[in-house]
């Protein structure tokens, strides 16, 4: 579960734990779960309810203080996975009917035991409308654990939910990565009129949901005002101290019926590389090292010069090609963006300015292809490149190097060969 430390901005006692009291936390002693309603918009009818984690016999004992303390031990799992049977386990005590939507916080790069290896997940699956809320916080810390995870939990068949939208710009980059099904508005997006920066996370958001169909919950609505405002940015579902506080199930009505929209299913992770996801869904052209040069730089310029600006990743074969000029434009973009990261054998794992460098094994298939990928709320596009046998090269030169390539501006397939790419990230 989540590190709340907040309920629609009231800040939770954290002071008075003792260090053995942070440790026996972490075990479970004393865990419980609180909800808070989920209402449709704009009738409030209940329809769900998030629960969140709370230690109420140990003053001054809050998700933050645990959640960090196992962070320190490695042991996020073990907690997570308490908080999230803990839930499952006090939602049914309660008496939480089925159909009703329950919302569990998760941490983006935990592990999840899976519905066949959990008697109590099995149960919520199959009593309850689950859905999981992956924090924005270090959403890209771990991306291969975060991909194996979004997979999983589809796998399992629940919901998935962005929480927090807006508190941070990792989560506008990666919204077609992630695709949520449902998009949850930080209470900052709903509880003011929006400055320039908000308007920006409301229109990727905005953007979004209208290519993909995913609904908007907005946070922390506890006036007339918020109610106005999160219905005028698309919101569909509500969440805040006007429709009810943390607390026990007993203090609020029983929940209408409700369950997700039906989505276009969202495609898995690809094996292989990008080139061979995008060799048979479009034209396949040839060019020389110098034509391809030009359209990396074009790329790369249109990352930079973004509004929003997207993540961008690129395979460059080998770290020797990661050239004194590229450098410098790609410490340039890591200053603003959420993940600039360089795929290539020999690459070094830290640049030293924010560009992440992933080393190939000389077998990756994604060693031989040359890509430039920038994927955001508002931009897709990527160069795919894969270098002919050497025995077409009849000069030798490096700059009558041949490759197959394509150039897209198809948003499914970059952010199908992106999650290629991040996959490879650890």
């Amino acid at each position: 579960m989540s590190v709340e430390v907040r309920d629609n901005g009231v800040p939770q006692r954290q002071r008075g734990a003792s260090p053995a009291q942070v440790d026996a936390a972490i075990r479970g002693v004393g865990l419980s779960s609180a909800f808070q309603p989920i209402v449709a918009l704009p009738d409030g009818a209940v329809v769900g309810f998030e629960a969140l984690a709370r230690w109420p016999e140990s003053t001054g004992l809050g998700p933050e203080v645990v959640f960090a303390r196992a962070a320190a031990l490695n042991r996020v799992d073990e907690l997570d996975q308490l908080c999230i049977d803990t839930a499952i386990e006090g939602a049914l005590a309660q008496g939480m009917t089925r159909n009703t939507l329950l919302c569990i916080n998760c941490e983006p790069s935990s592990a999840m035991v899976d519905t066949a290896r959990n008697a109590v997940l099995k149960r919520g699956h199959t009593e309850l409308q689950l859905m999981f809320e992956l924090t924005e916080r270090s959403l890209l810390a771990h991306p291969r654990a975060l991909l194996t995870k979004i997979a999983e939990l589809r796998a399992d068949g629940f919901g998935i939910a962005l929480d927090d939208v807006g508190a941070h710009p990792d989560s506008l980059a990666l919204l077609d990565v992630i695709s949520p099904d449902v998009v949850k508005l930080d209470m900052g997006l709903v509880q003011s009129q929006p400055d320039d920066a908000q308007a920006r996370t409301l229109s990727a958001v905005l953007a979004h949901h209208e290519r993909s169909g995913a609904l908007i919950l907005a946070e922390g609505i506890e006036t007339d005002d918020h109610l106005e405002q999160a219905l005028a940015v698309g919101a569909t579902l509500g969440q805040g101290y006007k429709f009810g506080r943390p607390g026990a199930l007993s203090h609020y009505p029983r929940a209408v019926g409700w369950s997700l929209p039906t989505r276009t299913p969202r495609p898995g992770l690809v094996p292989g590389s990008p080139f061979d996801l995008v060799r048979d869904r479009t034209t396949i052209r040839t060019a020389r090292k110098q034509t391809l040069t030009a359209f990396s730089r074009h790329i790369e310029s249109q990352a930079h010069d973004a509004t929003d600006p997207p993540i961008l990743l690129t395979a460059l074969q080998h770290a020797k090609h990661f050239t004194r000029r590229t450098r410098h434009a790609y410490r340039d973009l890591a200053a603003r963006s959420s993940m600039v990261a360089v795929f290539g054998a020999n690459m070094p794992a830290d640049f030293g300015f924010g560009v992440r460098g992933i080393a190939l094994e000389p077998t990756d298939e994604l060693a031989m292809e040359w890509t430039v990928l920038a994927l955001g709320p508002h931009m897709a596009v990527a160069l795919i490149a894969r270098e002919r046998d050497v025995d077409d090269d009849e000069t030798g030169r490096d700059e009558d190097r041949r490759f197959d390539f394509v150039i897209t501006y198809d948003r499914a397939i970059v952010t199908a060969a992106a999650c290629n790419m991040l996959a490879r990230v650890p």
